[in-house]
């Protein structure tokens, strides 16, 4: 299926696969690296590492599509992630949640048209006590308000 991808692809892939196809949790590490390789896990990989691993391309599906950390897609230059889990809603998780997309002009699992954020839920960052919580790149932010939040849109934006 990588036929259609240059050399140059088909060997990062190869490199990722065989960095981490004979430890334990080798499908999850394979897919993060892979995420990591390109941004996002291409549906060309799903084959190659099917094969490699011996599982079905629905098994390697089923993970990608279970777990919300794989993107199927590429991401923008900056990915913020808002809490969908119940301490949060509890907390005006939800207020924050429609007041992103607004400010954004974005729904979830959306780029903006410039490429420069990504908006995705996520559920549950284990900061229950200081919810409402969200995730910047990588970067947890607790008591997330409206401020915080217009803070977070104009980083994104320059």
């Amino acid at each position: 299926m990588m036929q259609a991808a240059g050399t140059e692809t088909r060997q990062r892939v190869a490199d990722v696969v065989d960095a981490f196809k004979g430890q334990d949790g080798a499908l999850l590490l394979i897919l993060h690296g892979i995420q990591d390789e390109f941004g996002y896990v291409p549906d060309e990989t799903v084959p190659v590492v099917a094969d490699a691993l011996n599982l079905s391309r629905a098994d390697v599906h089923g993970v990608i599509t279970f777990y919300h950390d794989y993107r199927k897609h590429p991401a923008g230059r900056h990915v913020l992630k808002i809490c969908r889990a119940e301490a949060c809603q509890a907390m005006g998780g939800e207020a924050m949640v429609e007041r992103a997309m607004e400010l954004l002009g974005l729904n979830f699992h959306e780029t903006s048209s410039d490429n420069a954020v990504t908006l995705e839920p996520v559920f549950c960052l284990g900061l229950c006590a200081c919810a409402p919580a969200a995730m910047l790149d990588g970067q947890l932010i607790g008591r997330l308000d409206e401020d915080k939040l217009r803070e977070i849109v104009t980083e994104v934006r320059a």
